[in-house]
């Protein structure tokens, strides 16, 4: 056989039964043929190998180390098939609906409110994305995305979500000791968890050159959920985006001080067909987080 003639998938399917049951004719009753097909399937796979694959062994058969070979080959690359037609299974999924949303405010703004969403719309299989290079609304790899501007592209309906703003948070415990404490000595009972960018965003550098000036920085994250992470645990006070921080306020797990400026933040961007979307429940997302956006603005 040349290196490059691939054996048909039909006598690959047959052999793999032939082997994993030792016998024909069970090979043949699971995959609904006779057991004159699967005879004939392994012969013509023989001829093309040029090697025997069974022999007989009592009522049924046996590999040859030639067929011990290929079957370990065939039930990888099968599986490897099996897997990849699962995916594809999943995109068909009538429910599905692909959203883009930036890692942050999916993790602290949006992720608290899909038991709701799906509690609406049982049959939704959503499929989060936080990759951010998708810009693109196609109606096959993006149905809606939320970012931090509109993707300017024909025959969308794109609406501002929500309004972010930085706020200063602490942990409960924290908080409550620095609640008896002036403003000006809060840095000799806490330190400071900082995210890199807002060390120098143009809203956000005035308060670390301002009453943030003073503060021993213990740590600096390029990712704002770690630095989220470090604040619920009680590493300083930090400056955080509000919707990140949403759950964790509403928890009563962090609480934003008062005594410090909040500055604006990011506007999030809705994006998604603007007539017949790709199906119904693609728009009934869409609407549903339109309306989550416009009660977050009460």
């Amino acid at each position: 056989m040349s290196e490059h003639r691939i054996p048909s998938l039909k006598y690959l399917m047959g052999f793999e039964a032939a082997a994993r049951h030792g016998n024909f004719s069970r090979a043949a009753d699971e995959l609904h043929v006779t057991q004159s097909a699967i005879s004939h399937q392994v012969q013509l796979l023989e001829e093309q190998v040029k090697q025997p694959l069974f022999r007989r062994a009592g009522r049924g058969v046996e590999l040859t180390v030639a067929g011990e070979v290929l079957l370990r080959s065939v039930q990888r690359s099968m599986t490897v098939l099996r897997s990849g037609l699962g995916r594809i299974a999943t995109y068909l999924d009538p429910g599905l609906v692909v959203l883009v949303c930036p890692a942050p405010l999916l993790h602290g703004w949006l992720q608290p409110r899909l038991r709701e969403l799906e509690t609406r719309l049982p049959e939704l299989c959503l499929l989060l994305s936080v990759d951010e290079s998708a810009r693109f609304v196609d109606e096959i790899d993006v149905d809606i995305a939320i970012g931090e501007r509109p993707i300017l592209q024909p025959d969308l309906q794109e609406i501002p979500l929500l309004r972010d703003e930085w706020v200063m948070v602490a942990n409960s415990e924290l908080a409550a000791r620095l609640a008896g404490v002036p403003q000006d000595a809060h840095h000799l009972h806490a330190d400071l968890v900082c995210l890199e960018e807002s060390l120098t965003g143009d809203t956000t550098a005035p308060l670390f050159l301002g009453p943030l000036a003073r503060f021993r920085k213990r740590a600096i994250y390029d990712d704002a959920r770690l630095l989220l992470d470090a604040t619920l645990d009680g590493r300083g006070i930090a400056c955080l985006p509000r919707l990140l921080v949403d759950a964790s306020l509403a928890r009563g797990l962090l609480h934003v001080l008062p005594a410090y400026p909040r500055v604006p933040g990011a506007t999030w961007w809705l994006s998604g067909v603007a007539e017949h979307p790709r199906s119904a429940i693609v728009g009934q997302v869409f609407d549903w987080l339109r309306a989550q956006g416009a009660a977050q603005g009460q």
